[in-house]
């Protein structure tokens, strides 16, 4: 995916307040850093930050970190979330996903959100897939017991290939749609950017709920 550089983005993320530094201290220290013991969701490759913005504003009981490796699309979270100084409960990291066992301990993460990851269509890229298996072993190492992951996408081939994942990772499925905005599924979707984008083309949005079987 090739992305327009932003000029200055690199020093906007650094100097940002609501940025976690990548080489910062902070596993195992969540509660700490957010100075409360709300469940802490997290959104891996949030992008420019609509839906974890959003999810932030309605649920206010709930701390929210979200993880974009991209600078120029991270620099845009930013700026919604200068907008919204009264958000005490969201924070941003810059990092690749891979080392995501490196900011967060044991049983510290609530919930994960997965939406409209890069598909990586080669086969011998699969396993960068953010619902890959080698993926779903590094979430049940954060996740806490009653924990769960969400996924959007509208593509149907990642899609099915995060189904079969699944459950060659022995999770289980609690529900899927592959049209969610007309399934029983729709009423308090928060929609992200590119989600808001292919369903106004006609695109059908897929959509799974899994989690580690315990």
């Amino acid at each position: 995916m090739r992305l327009r550089n932003v000029k200055g983005s690199r020093d906007t993320i650094a100097e940002s307040k609501y940025v976690i530094k990548e080489d910062a201290p902070v596993k195992g220290r969540w509660h700490e850093i957010f100075g409360n013991d709300n469940p802490i969701h997290i959104e891996i490759g949030m992008g420019k930050g609509m839906f974890i913005t959003k999810l932030a504003e309605q649920n206010p009981g709930i701390n929210y970190v979200g993880i974009e490796k991209y600078s120029s699309v991270l620099v845009r979270a930013i700026e919604k979330r200068e907008e919204r100084e009264e958000l005490t409960n969201l924070l941003f990291i810059r990092m690749d996903a891979e080392n995501i066992e490196e900011m967060f301990d044991k049983n510290e993460v609530d919930y994960i959100y997965l939406n409209f990851s890069d598909p990586w269509p080669k086969d011998r890229h699969a396993k960068r897939r953010l619902t890959s298996v080698q993926f779903l072993a590094r979430y049940i190492n954060i996740l806490a017991e009653d924990g769960g992951v969400t996924f959007k996408t509208d593509n149907v081939p990642l899609f099915d290939f995060s189904l079969e994942q699944a459950k060659e990772a022995d999770w289980e499925i609690i529900n899927y749609t592959r049209d969610l905005h007309h399934s029983e599924y729709a009423e308090g979707n928060v929609m992200t950017e590119y989600e808001k984008k292919f369903s106004e083309m006609g695109n059908p949005i897929n959509r799974m709920v899994i989690k580690p079987k315990r």
